[in-house]
């Protein structure tokens, strides 16, 4: 018997669910396929971490879809790590993909946005960059993108200016402006459709002002970005 005649479809072990967030408004939730990282997208922080912004073209890194976490919860503070660093970003969320679009359709591809932590290992991603290894160990481990509830464009637009900052224990560390992203969102979806075959569920973490840092348990995290919400997260 072939896998076309097999009725019902039959797996060797039950399917992992679906990672879904909450949307802001509805009671459906929006089902995550892909999660694209921008890499040193604000001038600031390219050069904190020893970067050109004047020089470099977008790259990109990808986390797990399962990474991503419902916010307001808790961060459980990673195995293999004792540098764990936070990065506040702005997050697009795809309803349409496809190839090669082009920037003047491409916001007509975003259902809308949160706000979401990049959690990095920092000590296993600056070890795997001295090696010339990939940063998915420092990058894509479990829990590591808290994420608030996604925010329909429809309802806020799409926002290209407006604060975004990060406070710990109350003390603010990270403080930018949506307009000092080097490669907007249109220019990097454009910019991502020509290597990737986007599609709906995509997520996109659009880059981290300067300021990332250490955390530790007990910490915490705050943050927020203008005309899209905010998020808590404790480190346990």
């Amino acid at each position: 018997m072939n896998i076309q005649e097999k009725t019902p479809m039959s797996y060797v072990f039950t399917p992992p669910a679906i990672t879904a967030l909450p949307v802001r408004g509805s009671d459906a939730l929006f089902p995550v396929r892909r999660v694209y990282c921008v890499g040193r997208n604000y001038a600031a922080h390219a050069i904190e971490m020893g970067g050109d912004p004047d020089k470099e073209p977008p790259f990109f890194f990808q986390k797990n879809p399962d990474n991503l976490v419902p916010g307001d919860g808790s961060f459980p503070y990673p195995s293999g790590t004792s540098d764990v660093h936070h990065e506040i970003e702005l997050v697009a969320f795809l309803s349409k993909g496809g190839e090669n679009i082009p920037v003047g359709k491409a916001l007509d591809h975003v259902f809308g946005y949160a706000v979401g932590l990049d959690m990095t290992r920092r000590d296993l991603q600056a070890e795997a960059k001295k090696l010339g290894r990939p940063w998915e160990v420092g990058k894509a481990f479990e829990h590591s993108a808290p994420c608030g509830e996604v925010v329909p464009a429809a309802e806020i637009g799409h926002p290209q200016s407006g604060a975004i900052w990060l406070k710990v224990n109350g003390n603010m560390v990270q403080e930018g402006d949506l307009n000092q992203l080097i490669w907007k969102v249109p220019g990097t979806i454009a910019y991502l459709s020509g290597l990737f075959r986007l599609a709906p569920g995509d997520a996109i973490m659009t880059g981290t002002p300067s300021g990332v840092g250490p955390v530790k348990r007990g910490d915490v995290l705050e943050g927020h970005i203008d005309g899209v919400g905010d998020l808590k997260v404790t480190v346990a």
